[in-house]
């Protein structure tokens, strides 16, 4: 028997699209489902995190998650990813260097947000830097028609941040915490403030108005959403 989406805790967005939002920190994280292929956007805060997204990713797609793109280098997002082994892991360029050298302060970061330490202490252990690094823009080809497009769109809400264009009717773009709706965008002490209203600006010009704008923590929102999110962050941050 053929399970749904909303069965197994997730949200469709289009044909082969969806998205779950993760308890705890109400973090998202994305699916997109090809010709036996299917790619996760983010991995959750911990490997057990991880372990349950991957078995009911694959229960949804029919066979093993094969890609993984991680949109920015904080825990909540990437501290799952080595439950994935043997699916092509991808990033902006520079995330690499940030999961290789930086864990110890995503540890800490992860434990004075509230996770366990022995959790935080695993996941970090395990953190593999991705192979596949993206400096513009990298199309995937996910067999069935299914495309996806991983853009560098930051730096902003970190200096890492991937977005992921799903073409489709309607199109979907996976933000990453340079949008969030639950609550105002967080800039941490590695945001690029000034750098961010672009980032956003470049977010708009991929998906275009029509696009479903999928943000790192909350509803899905649409263009004016992020187009006012942008011009909120230039006054905040004083930027144009």
């Amino acid at each position: 028997m053929t399970v749904t989406w909303e069965e197994l805790g997730w949200e469709r967005l289009a044909a082969g699209v969806g998205r779950c939002r993760l308890p705890g920190w109400d973090c998202t994280v994305g699916l997109i489902l090809g010709e036996d292929t299917a790619l996760l956007v983010d991995a959750g805060s911990s490997l057990a995190e991880g372990a349950r997204l991957r078995a009911r990713a694959e229960e949804l797609a029919g066979g093993r998650v094969t890609h993984l793109a991680l949109t920015h280098p904080h825990f909540d997002h990437v501290f799952g990813a080595a439950a994935f082994a043997g699916a092509e892991l991808y990033g902006a360029v520079g995330l690499d260097v940030a999961l290789t050298y930086e864990r110890d302060e995503l540890r800490l970061d992860a434990v004075r947000n509230g996770l366990p330490v022995a959790d935080a202490d695993e996941a970090a252990d395990a953190l593999v830097p991705p192979r596949h690094l993206v400096s513009g823009e990298w199309t995937l080809d996910l067999g069935g028609g299914r495309q996806a497009l991983l853009a560098n769109v930051g730096p902003g809400h970190t200096a890492y941040d991937l977005a992921v264009l799903v073409p489709g009717e309607p199109e979907v773009v996976f933000c990453g915490d340079l949008v969030e709706e639950s609550g105002e965008p967080q800039a941490g002490p590695d945001a690029v403030p000034s750098r961010w209203p672009d980032a956003l600006d470049r977010l708009l010009a991929l998906g275009g108005e029509d696009a479903l704008y999928v943000p790192g923590h909350g509803a899905v929102v649409d263009a004016g959403f992020v187009r006012r999110q942008r011009d909120e962050l230039a006054r905040r941050f004083g930027v144009g």
